[in-house]
């Protein structure tokens, strides 16, 4: 079965630019990356769009498609009404590049910002022990495949082009607490996480995990449990004391 849909999308570049409509056809089974496909070979072939795997592994076709982030590789036609128009723009917390493709550049920014993994001294590689309790506490967030949907969503860094230096966004600070969690990463990064990478300015409304195609439960088990690390560590006076007294090696 096949009918055909209205598409409006997002055309244009760093200097501006607006909704174009398109009549395009749409068969069972497709996703919204298909009907953009579509419409570069038979309407617009000079459309941009940037994409991968097609398989919801690689994060490159992040766009917002009826004002909602989503991959379009994962987004099925099925779930629009056929009369429904469908709107597909960029993502909106970035520069746009043309058409449908932005800068995402403030990512790789942020993501050199994080101080690596630090083992303690003299451990080599092969030597690392720990129990599967302590892998799996933290193997969620390792699912990420910075789609930066969760980036584009959080308001802080949609809103606020002004936040942009001071905050990370929730993918790096869900980085900060995967190490802050690993039991062989002797690095204190919770002074690190309120100063440098802004988790003060996260007031956890779960907009990131709302929109996370991978469902990691971003707020709940990275954000809220670094935010607790951190007030403990600067408010709890019994914990300050125990960390003064019991300070462990490189911490």
């Amino acid at each position: 079965m096949s009918y055909q849909a209205h598409f409006r999308v997002w055309r244009g570049d760093a200097d501006g630019g607006d909704l174009q409509d398109y009549a395009v056809e749409v068969n069972e089974g497709e996703v919204v990356l298909d009907i953009i496909h579509r419409l570069q070979a038979t309407q617009a072939s000079d459309l941009a769009v940037r994409w991968n795997c097609k398989a919801g592994k690689c994060g490159s076709c992040s766009a917002e498609v009826n004002g909602r982030p989503r991959l379009m590789c994962m987004t099925r036609m099925s779930t629009f009404d056929e009369a429904e128009t469908v709107t597909v723009t960029p993502m909106r917390a970035f520069p746009v590049i043309r058409d449908l493709v932005t800068d995402v550049s403030f990512n790789y920014v942020k993501a050199r910002e994080v101080q690596s993994f630090t083992p303690p001294p003299g451990l080599a590689p092969g030597e690392y022990r720990m129990a599967q309790v302590d892998v799996e506490r933290s193997q969620e967030f390792r699912k990420c495949i910075e789609c930066f949907l969760c980036q584009n969503t959080c308001h802080v860094v949609r809103d606020h082009e002004e936040n942009k230096q001071a905050f990370s966004g929730p993918r790096f600070l869900m980085r900060i607490a995967e190490l802050e969690m690993h039991p062989l990463d002797v690095a204190d990064r919770r002074d690190a996480a309120q100063e440098q990478h802004g988790l003060g300015l996260c007031n956890i409304t779960k907009c990131c995990t709302d929109v996370c195609p991978e469902n990691i439960h971003i707020t709940d088990n990275a954000l809220v449990p670094l935010k607790e690390r951190v007030v403990d560590r600067r408010y709890d006076p019994i914990v300050w004391l125990g960390n003064k007294l019991f300070r462990r090696p490189g911490r």
